[in-house]
């Protein structure tokens, strides 16, 4: 797997380079270590008080489904849609204007998008690490594009996001939305379940969960965003999952299989309470195109993460152009089912991916806010063709699901972060009738391929 040969390779570098770059003193990162005994033990899903929602829609969302796509900045997926903040030009460090390009989704050629490129690509003059950020360091941010001028200055073209604009065109678009983190895809995959990832930052040394029986290791962030100790993967944080056990819900994570896609993407295996349970059969699926099926037959649980192949990621060089239909077959799938009147479906991209964003991310704590990423909120409920201005994160997705359910917050991100229930629902309308974004014919193409073992290289 590239990702884990680079992360190897790297991981005992660059900590010492940010360290140094920021002119902190932190704790030297350890060497790798890893030890079975340091593994919690097993534990049962921990129990929850129930509170009752700060807001919600009272009663008419009893779905919340979360789709989980990657590596898009908001200037690159949606530059120039109707009423959003998009800037179709940046500058370098040196100075220079630089115009924003078209890159295909199936572009050959991925950029760096892990902790050290957020500080290069934020280039900011705080006192703390990553912060004051000038957004002018793009082009000093490694790629794989040898001799491409600029490669990280660019926009998905209008013909291959069509189908996005036409979602936020019926529904809603939100332009403030940010991570909830300043790192790669694990991370923000912990956050989306957990709203946070135990102190973590940067690749883990192999596995991306419980799988590597206890010698997978990964760096911690200090709260001055210098990196410290490693600390064992395969940890026990209270999970949305744990919440929705307490309150008699249900839960669905779809992804690949522990070993597809490099075995990336599927954030509970990371959570050892739920990978060594009966939980991990039960409620995490696949492949995750079962959720088509599932659906089709009635089935959909309370809170469903979906999400994708390297083929319909929309990853930098995965390739492949597939990302909008699958999303799409995904929201067709439960638009023209029983669900479709009782679910609020979110469809956001898991971080900036090394491509330019303008909007400077604010400073909120050690971690965060990482850099501007796209939210679409899709619902019966949803207001029309509507740009949202309001601040969100990772953790407003899973305040939205809290507050609809009953739960309380389980860290910072979800505790500190806006829910979109204000904003972008209108409870007091009837539910609007659902319009199909793809056909069948496409909808049978995700059925009927076969798991996809690519691996995005720069995860």
């Amino acid at each position: 797997m590239e990702h884990a040969k680079r992360a190897l390779v790297s991981l005992t570098l660059v900590a010492a380079t940010l360290v140094a770059a920021a002119g902190l003193a932190g704790a030297t990162p350890q060497a790798f270590r890893g030890d079975p005994a340091l593994r919690p033990a097993v534990t049962g899903i921990p129990r929850l008080p129930i509170r009752l929602p700060a807001h919600s829609s009272h009663g008419k969302i009893k779905h919340v489904v979360i789709i989980m796509q990657e590596n898009r900045s908001f200037d690159d997926l949606f530059q120039g849609y109707p009423g959003a903040n998009t800037q179709s030009y940046g500058y370098d460090s040196n100075g220079n204007k630089v115009n924003l390009q078209p890159v295909p989704l199936e572009g050959s050629y991925d950029l760096e998008h892990d902790i050290n490129s957020y500080m290069t690509d934020c280039n900011g003059s705080g006192s703390i690490p990553g912060t004051n950020c000038a957004m002018n360091g793009f082009n000093n941010e490694s790629t794989g594009c040898g001799g491409c001028t600029d490669p990280q200055y660019g926009y998905v073209p209008a013909s291959e996001t069509t189908t996005y604009f036409n979602m936020a065109g019926q529904y809603v678009l939100a332009d403030n939305m940010f991570t909830s983190h300043i790192d790669d895809s694990f991370i923000s995959h912990q956050y989306i379940i957990s709203a946070q990832a135990n102190h973590s930052a940067y690749f883990p040394s192999g596995s991306w969960g419980c799988q590597g029986g206890g010698y997978d290791v990964i760096y911690t962030l200090n709260q001055n965003r210098s990196f410290g100790a490693t600390q064992p993967m395969c940890w026990d944080v209270t999970t949305l999952a744990d919440e929705l056990e307490s309150a008699h819900k249900t839960w669905r994570f779809y992804a690949s299989s522990i070993n597809g896609d490099g075995g990336i993407w599927s954030a509970y295996q990371n959570i050892h309470h739920i990978y060594y349970s009966k939980y991990w059969q039960k409620d995490v699926v696949s492949p995750q195109k079962r959720i088509l099926t599932d659906v089709a037959n009635g089935t959909l649980a309370n809170v469903t993460w979906v999400t994708p192949t390297c083929a319909t990621s929309d990853h930098a060089g995965c390739g492949s152009n597939e990302g909008p239909a699958w999303v799409a077959s995904v929201v067709d799938a439960i638009g023209t089912s029983k669900f479709w009147d009782s679910t609020a479906i979110f469809v956001f991209w898991d971080e900036w991916g090394g491509w330019y964003d303008h909007v400077a991310p604010p400073y909120v704590d050690y971690d965060g806010l990482g850099f501007r990423v796209p939210m679409l909120i899709i619902s019966p409920y949803a207001k029309q063709n509507y740009v949202s201005h309001v601040q969100y994160e990772h953790g407003s997705m899973l305040r939205f699901a809290e507050d609809e359910f009953g739960l309380g917050q389980m860290a910072p991100a979800d505790t500190r972060a806006n829910s979109p229930a204000a904003d972008a629902f209108d409870f007091t309308q009837k539910p609007r009738p659902f319009s199909s974004f793809t056909s069948p014919q496409m909808h049978k193409h995700f059925l009927d391929e076969p798991e996809d073992h690519r691996v995005p290289d720069a995860e």
